[in-house]
């Protein structure tokens, strides 16, 4: 597996960092509440959020809400 030992972190971090991110966004935590340390990971961290806050905005401009989704 690669990894950079000077940085300390893998791909395998990163995927765990992205996906955290995005369950935070989807969750409503606040972006600036990211619990990692060092550029990298916070960046991976911080690009799931922002995905998953563009899914949602683009499903609030659909009417993507429970009740229209049931109906």
């Amino acid at each position: 597996m690669a990894r950079d030992i000077k940085l300390g972190w893998d791909v395998d971090a990163l995927n765990k960092a992205y996906r955290q991110g995005y369950m935070a966004a989807t969750m409503n935590m606040d972006k600036s509440r990211c619990p990692y340390r060092g550029e990298v990971v916070i960046a991976a961290w911080e690009a799931g959020w922002d995905d998953a806050d563009q899914v949602a905005c683009e499903n609030r401009g659909k009417g993507a809400d429970l009740f229209s989704q049931i109906a």
